[in-house]
């Protein structure tokens, strides 16, 4: 692992916690955040002793989103040309849309644990993972709309797939903010907890048994699950045929039917 200047990353008993870590300005992500995410999820993907990341943020905040001083970077960088400016901006999107397939593309499970504010790109990055949890009194909203922009960075594609279009619809439109009660309710987040405390110990305790089962199962699961957001039905049963010719010869197979043959815990090989 690196030094980040965005991020503290630890590894401790297979779970990967990566933490925001810039909580004096309320974690808004700046031009090393960007850069930072794709390195550390690289990592994560090619560290067979990472089985689980948990994503946090350190502070009282999960991250305002964007940092406005980037967005004003970006702006200062545009000429006259509107060909040319529009060129600009559109590598510029699609290199931050790079960043948060990154999480997204990952081969292992990513768990989201947010308290306080998760506005605009905040959300674009929790919709990219696997999981979200939160604190009861959490703040989400999709704030793009009051910048007078679309967000562009994922959320309007992942979102649908996590609470319907219709809810998307309304949060996207509108920018309102909803606590982290009502974000269970529509299905954003999976459970809330009373405190900051409880969500980071009840997330890990998650993390902890996602790490105990069979990394080649965990995987598996996770790659037929992204698969099936664009394919049909018959696709994805064609698709785990084949994905299981091979991984059912796995040595996990074995010890996990034993294990349970045996009533005692299995010990996977990372």
């Amino acid at each position: 692992m690196s030094d980040y200047k965005a991020f503290r990353v630890d590894l401790a008993d297979k779970i990967a916690h990566v933490q925001i870590n810039r909580p004096e300005k309320v974690n808004a992500m700046n031009a090393d955040f960007w850069r930072e995410i794709i390195e550390i999820f690289r990592w994560v993907d090619a560290t067979d002793a990472v089985r689980v990341v948990v994503l946090s943020g350190a502070g009282k905040h999960f991250s305002s989103g964007i940092d406005l001083m980037l967005l004003a970077s970006v702006g200062a960088q545009l000429g006259k040309d509107v060909g040319r400016n529009a060129d600009a901006l559109r590598r510029k999107i699609l290199e931050l849309q790079a960043s948060f397939n990154a999480v997204d593309n990952c081969r292992k499970p990513v768990l989201a644990a947010i308290q306080g504010y998760c506005i605009g790109g905040a959300i674009d990055l929790v919709s990219a993972c696997d999981m979200r949890y939160s604190t009861a009194d959490a703040q989400f909203s999709i704030k793009e709309i009051d910048m007078g922009m679309a967000a562009d960075v994922g959320t309007l594609q992942r979102l649908p797939r996590i609470i319907g279009d219709g809810m998307m619809r309304e949060l996207a439109f509108t920018g309102r903010s909803i606590d982290g009660t009502e974000a269970a309710r529509i299905g954003l987040v999976n459970r809330t907890y009373a405190s900051q405390e409880a969500l980071l110990d009840g997330v890990m305790g998650i993390a902890a048994e996602i790490a105990s089962k069979s990394p080649v199962a965990v995987r598996g699961t996770k790659e037929m699950i992204r698969y099936m957001r664009d394919h049909r039905v018959d696709d994805g049963l064609e698709y785990i045929a084949t994905w299981n010719a091979a991984m059912l010869q796995s040595e996990d197979l074995r010890l996990a039917m034993t294990a349970h043959m045996s009533k005692q815990k299995p010990e996977f090989a990372d």
